[in-house]
């Protein structure tokens, strides 16, 4: 008996001990790049298919390089150019190859616009003859070399123009451009935000016509936002003003024209009736030019074909959803001119294979599982590479398929995320893999079969740093909910104790088709949510009705009522977790950012009873102030549902706040405008509602930059620790 006693005791002090050698992480931890992992560089692939490319720049000799490496040995082959051999460029940032590979256009100075677009100084050098030529001397847009790699078109001052590499010309191909009332070539800040589009221009096989879009964006109303600057160096602030459709206000008139470089003439496109042109793209036949359009509800997208000789449309397949019918780039045309498609028309997000004249000729993948990245069709072996939710809607596989919808592969399907990235002929492809357990990992693999060829990375000097803390496995599961199962997943405490009561935080984000539980390793709020975890509370995250990768009507049962069914789920599930005897009632908080703030908001004010602190990022408090293309997919206009705007807008509810609210917003966010804040803080205050809220100065949406986001974190975690 003393034996075991004493044989228990060594147990014990050996097992605290080893406890107390692990590390507590902190905030400066998170946000100062202890858990940087190692990233495969942005690798492009050449042509041949063996062998891809890498830039690299060398801070001994302050150069500048694109790499050449192979594939299947990972060793350097040769230096396709480097900046010490341009006279007059010291250096470029960005790189694009032209398609025969023997130019690059070299981009300088490059400047951020919004999520997507960027201006800067471009020069074309060419590799054989070493020459280097500037596009243009002023700053331009959205530069992009045409088939022949002869031309470069590009938008300067919202006008599109090309420069001729033979005669050394800049031709203007559209004179009428003006900030904040013509756009051509380059889109929008609401397309270029919802719709992913930022080059509005496209060279057909040839290079000798260019079809572009036009924006018409004067009845366009106006947001401006006061930037203050850095303190002592502003005297008065500055003002940012663009075009901004809201909901239910003026979106800018598009149209498309097709431009002809031998005749310099330009033709409109007749198209029909429709509100968007989201997507243009010429075909495998050069006088065939492929355009989408959409209505203002988005809930019918039509394909349409453009004859470029008689600059006659065509629609040629039309798809339909009683919801909202999604744009994606997945559109891919075959040597014939069929084409391929990705639909949710079955239920689920699936391939189909069309014929040139839009006739289905078959759908290739099908099963209660979503396509979740096409990658692209290879003619060689006439197979279509994707991936998807097969082993369950948190992981991704990588397969390939025939054409036919036959002979399935699995090429990269370990339990987890799996995403890859194919050689240009498809003869490799580079798999990341990453779990809750592992963090990212790079292999190599042969396409045809999914044969791993070589580790390029595995990330274990992460792994071992993550295993130095104190950190608690994250429990993915299910949680059935107002009678259904969704994904969750949670964290405890390391030392978690059954018989005692914990605070729990909530997460969510809760948009249309996202997705916040998913089988992948540790971003910066997963370290914050293990240091929370370490200071005794329980964090979870529930993925509800409206979010995706469950198919169609799971993601659009929402429709017309964001925000109502989402908190009815939130809701429930935290009154089933807090049935848990390990889970303090009265002690249950949420959080989130953007769409998530507009949900922890309406938590705090709609279900007091269950959450008694709530946390709100840069949320939207009215759909009312968000852009047109967005908003109207899932609720239409204002105009024609305002019950649904104002019944789930926390505005409409500040009188029943009760409970320890903190409200936070970028000053600069051009995308969810302070004034979502600012408006629902005037309510609060007419109301006597007393709350806490930080405004950051300038930032925008993501409310960062220098020790932005290190002072964020500081200030929900002290909140969180005063008051759940």
């Amino acid at each position: 008996m003393y034996k075991k006693q004493v044989w228990f005791y060594v147990l014990f002090i050996v097992s605290c001990s080893l406890l107390a050698q692990k590390k507590q992480v902190s905030l400066e931890d998170i946000w100062g790049g202890t858990f940087r992992a190692n990233y495969m560089q942005s690798l492009q692939s050449l042509s041949n298919g063996t062998e891809y490319i890498v830039q690299e720049y060398d801070r001994a000799s302050a150069e500048m390089k694109v790499e050449v490496y192979n594939y299947k040995t990972g060793e350097k082959v040769r230096t396709l150019f480097s900046s010490k051999d341009m006279d007059g460029l010291p250096g470029f940032q960005t790189f694009s190859l032209s398609k025969n590979e023997d130019k690059v256009l070299l981009g300088n100075q490059i400047e951020r616009i919004f999520r997507r677009s960027t201006k800067g100084i471009y020069h074309v050098y060419d590799l054989n003859t070493k020459k280097l030529t500037p596009v243009s001397s002023e700053v331009i847009q959205s530069t992009h070399f045409s088939p022949d790699g002869k031309k470069v078109g590009f938008v300067l001052d919202n006008n599109l123009f090309y420069k001729d590499l033979v005669s050394n010309e800049n031709i203007q191909v559209t004179e009428d451009g003006k900030v904040n009332e013509i756009i051509n070539g380059i889109t929008d800040w609401v397309y270029e935000e919802e719709f992913s589009l930022v080059r509005a221009f496209d060279w057909n096989k040839n290079a000798t016509q260019i079809a572009f879009i036009r924006f018409d964006e004067a009845e366009v109303p106006e947001f401006s936002m006061d930037m203050y600057g850095t303190y002592g160096n502003d005297l008065y602030p500055s003002q940012e003003v663009f075009k901004y459709p809201k909901a239910g206000e003026a979106n800018a008139e598009v149209s498309l024209h097709i431009y002809d470089v031998a005749s310099k003439e330009t033709h409109k496109i007749d198209l029909g009736e429709y509100e968007y042109i989201p997507r243009l793209q010429w075909t495998k036949d050069a006088n065939t030019l492929s355009v989408q359009t959409t209505n203002r509800h988005q809930n019918e997208v039509k394909l349409h074909f453009v004859d470029a000789k008689t600059y006659q449309a065509k629609p040629i397949l039309t798809e339909a959803d009683e919801a909202y019918v999604d744009v994606d780039f997945d559109l891919t045309f075959l040597a014939d001119n069929s084409f391929i498609w990705t639909s949710e028309k079955d239920g689920w997000n699936h391939i189909y294979h069309y014929e040139a004249d839009g006739k289905l000729k078959n759908q290739i993948t099908k099963g209660n599982w979503e396509v979740t990245n096409y990658y692209g069709y290879d003619a060689d072996s006439n197979r279509i590479f994707y991936q998807s939710t097969e082993n369950g809607s948190v992981n991704r596989g990588v397969y390939s398929i025939n054409a036919k919808g036959k002979s399935k592969r699995e090429l990269a399907t370990n339990e987890g995320t799996n995403s890859a990235s194919f050689s240009a002929d498809f003869t490799y492809f580079i798999n990341t893999f990453q779990s809750v357990e592992q963090p990212s990992t790079y292999t190599l693999h042969e396409a045809k079969k999914g044969k791993e060829i070589r580790l390029i990375e595995d990330n274990q000097e992460l792994l071992d740093k993550v295993n130095e803390y104190d950190f608690s496995p994250k429990e993915i599961s299910t949680i059935e909910v107002n009678g259904n199962e969704l994904n969750m997943w949670m964290v405890k405490p390391s030392d978690f104790d059954p018989s005692k009561k914990y605070p729990l935080l909530m997460y969510q984000y809760s948009g249309p088709g996202s997705q916040s539980v998913a089988n992948t390793f540790y971003g910066a709020n997963d370290y914050w949510y293990q240091m929370l975890a370490n200071q005794g509370y329980i964090i979870a995250c529930v993925d509800g009705r409206g979010t995706g990768l469950k198919g169609r009507d799971f993601k659009k049962v929402t429709q017309k009522e964001l925000g109502k069914l989402e908190l009815e789920d939130q809701t429930e599930a935290a009154k089933i977790l807090g049935n848990e005897p390990w889970i303090d009632l009265d002690r249950i908080g949420i959080w989130g950012w953007s769409y998530g703030g507009f949900m922890a908001s309406n938590a705090i004010f709609q279900s007091n009873d269950v959450f008694s602190t709530a946390i709100a990022v840069a949320p939207v408090t009215s759909w009312r102030f968000y852009d047109t293309i967005y908003t109207e997919r899932y609720m239409t206009t204002p105009q024609e549902n305002p019950s649904g705007y104002d019944s789930n807008s926390p505005i409409s509810h500040v009188n029943k706040l009760k409970g320890n609210y903190l409200l936070i917003h970028g000053g600069g966010d051009d995308n969810v405008h302070v004034q979502n804040s600012m408006q629902l803080i005037e309510a609060l205050i007419q109301a006597n509602k007393q709350f806490d809220w930080r405004i950051y100065p300038d930032k925008d949406h993501g409310i960062y930059g220098g020790n932005t986001r290190l002072h964020l974190y500081n200030l929900m975690t002290d909140f969180l620790l005063e008051n759940l």
